[in-house]
């Protein structure tokens, strides 16, 4: 039995992956954060599938694109939980596990998140022949650059595909095909899909080296530069300085 997290963006699920499928899932969007509300919800999977979390042999979690705290949240926990279980951890692309679910559909897929200020996160993959494999690296841009490279027919999948519809109609017209109806469970049988498929084979990320991918810096004004503390007149009288 494994386990599958995502915490990518607000909303949030787990799942327990058995035989080849997903054999119990619980979503939610996060009202608070989800640092508060995954580990409950992951004691509530289990439960109710009737097994300890000791049964879990290995974890899948989802790495980003995604919202910081977010992202922390659910990579945390699945650390954690990988550690004291002494389970194999994988991390999964947010936007791959996005573009999993649709691979059939005879297109190449784009996952879309809106990334915020203007820009969205997006990544193509296309099953093929040989399989399924990986287009573009994941990536941050203005909508204005995913357009211009959209030439052909493509199939627009995630969270982002209805902030971004009319746009992509408006420059596509009809070799735009959306996919806006996508749920949280889907995004997380993508992960556990491509995920329990490595663990299966033996593989493995370690601990310390699996981060979280936010592809641009989370919104926190840097520190500034160290300035020297300078006294006057009465401040070095008063701490018998002069």
């Amino acid at each position: 039995m494994y386990l599958v997290i995502d915490t990518s963006t607000r909303y949030g699920a787990v799942g327990l992956w058995r035989d080849g499928g997903l054999v119990r899932t619980l979503a939610w969007r996060a009202q608070r954060n989800h640092t508060a509300e995954l580990m409950p919800a992951i004691q509530t999977l289990v439960t109710e599938e009737r097994q300890p979390l000791s049964d879990v042999e290995g974890i899948v979690v989802t790495v980003g694109p995604g919202g910081f705290s977010a992202l922390r949240a659910g990579m945390s926990a699945a650390k954690g939980l990988a550690f004291a279980l002494e389970a194999p951890l994988v991390g999964v692309s947010t936007l791959e596990a996005s573009a999993y679910p649709y691979r059939s559909m005879g297109y190449p897929v784009c996952a879309l998140l809106e990334a915020g200020r203007g820009l969205v996160a997006w990544a193509r993959f296309q099953q093929g022949a040989s399989g399924w494999r990986r287009l573009t690296r994941d990536r941050v841009t203005l909508v204005q650059e995913l357009l211009a490279l959209s030439g052909r027919h493509t199939l627009f999948c995630g969270e982002g595909v209805g902030a971004y519809a009319q746009a992509l109609v408006g420059a596509m017209g009809r070799r735009a095909h959306l996919m806006d109806s996508a749920t949280a469970v889907d995004r997380l049988y993508g992960a556990a899909a491509m995920g329990t498929a490595r663990l299966d084979s033996g593989e493995s990320d370690p601990l310390a080296g699996l981060q979280p991918r936010y592809l641009r810096p989370p919104a926190i004004t840097p520190a500034g530069p160290a300035q020297p503390v300078r006294y006057g007149a009465s401040a070095r009288a008063s701490f018998g300085l002069q």
